[in-house]
């Protein structure tokens, strides 16, 4: 009998799996071999069951898999009883492992590239990978599937023809605000991640800055303790103490009312000291706030300033 025969193809030698096989409801089908590329695929992002058939071909059929977390991503595998190599590919590691990666597919290797929950580059490593694969000349394909951003608009009961992903507010309150101000600028639905640490602050910055517009919070999207709440923001932040902040947050918020625009400065001061010259400085806030479209927090600090110089003013009148 002749001796097998030792692959010459490094890639091939170090990375063909045991078997390019995975399981669906018992049932052991078989993968092709999957091209030489690069292949972004999205997994679940809660529910394992949410991962579609090309995707388990794909991720059975390549020669490596590039994970964020090994642990996490071997959940899924075993879960289809795919046999694969799984590397590691995250923020910390990347710039080390992005080259390895491309000599790989100039090899002629099959790679996947997931995220451990999601489409890939959604707030997550890769975009400078896929960059420098196509500079290369390499085949990069998408397999869509989950995505926590698609999913908490389809069921924020929220305005989806335009929409802006924020990703992760900067978690410094002087800064987060800033960037909500900014945002609340932008005619479309806005989606953003949190975490549950900062999930009440975030709340709470967003009602004085958009506490009008209407809004929902996603948490544990496909999980077992999935919730979704609609409300307005102000009021979804006034119930923000008895919020449970365990797991993942997705926030979406409605669009400024139709019609509104940011009024100039000018205009907002006339305003005010019109309104202040017949009603309480809340009042005046409040009614600035609904025809401004500017920060409650700017108006208010506006108006004191009004307020202040009024005052200033009628003191000056009655000394002279």
């Amino acid at each position: 009998m002749r001796p097998k025969a030792i692959p010459t193809n490094p890639v091939e030698a170090l990375t063909e799996p045991a078997a390019r096989t995975f399981a669906v409801a018992g049932q052991i089908l078989t993968a092709p071999k999957a091209r030489p590329g690069l292949y972004l695929v999205a997994t679940p992002i809660g529910n394992l069951g949410d991962i579609t058939l090309r995707a388990l071909e794909t991720l059975a059929g390549v020669d490596i898999i590039a994970c964020e977390d090994t642990r996490i991503t071997r959940r899924l595998t075993e879960r289809y009883a795919i046999t694969a190599l799984l590397k590691p590919y995250h923020e910390h590691n990347a710039a080390l492992a992005r080259p390895k990666i491309l000599e790989r597919l100039a090899q002629g290797a099959s790679i996947a590239l997931v995220s451990d929950a999601g489409t890939p580059l959604i707030s997550d490593p890769g975009f400078k990978l896929v960059r420098e694969a196509c500079a290369a000349g390499h085949n990069v394909v998408a397999l869509p599937g989950p995505s926590s951003v698609l999913a908490a608009l389809a069921v924020a009961a929220l305005p989806t023809d335009r929409f802006f992903f924020e990703g992760f507010l900067p978690p410094k309150e002087t800064a987060r605000r800033a960037r909500l101000t900014e945002l609340s600028r932008i005619d479309a639905t806005l989606v953003m991640f949190e975490s549950g640490s900062r999930v009440q602050a975030t709340l709470s910055d967003l009602a004085d800055i958009m506490g009008a517009r209407d809004a929902a919070i996603c948490r544990e999207m496909t999980k077992l303790h999935e919730d979704i709440k609609r409300a307005p923001v102000a009021e979804l932040a006034q119930a923000a103490d008895t919020l449970e902040t365990r797991g993942e947050f997705v926030l979406v918020i409605g669009p400024p009312a139709p019609g509104a625009q940011i009024m100039a400065k000018d205009d907002l001061d006339n305003l005010l000291r019109h309104q202040l010259a017949h009603h309480s400085v809340k009042d005046a806030v409040a009614h600035a706030v609904e025809l401004s479209g500017r920060p409650r927090r700017e108006i208010y600090a506006r108006a004191l300033e009004l307020a202040g110089e009024a005052d200033a003013k009628g003191d000056d009148g009655q000394g002279k």
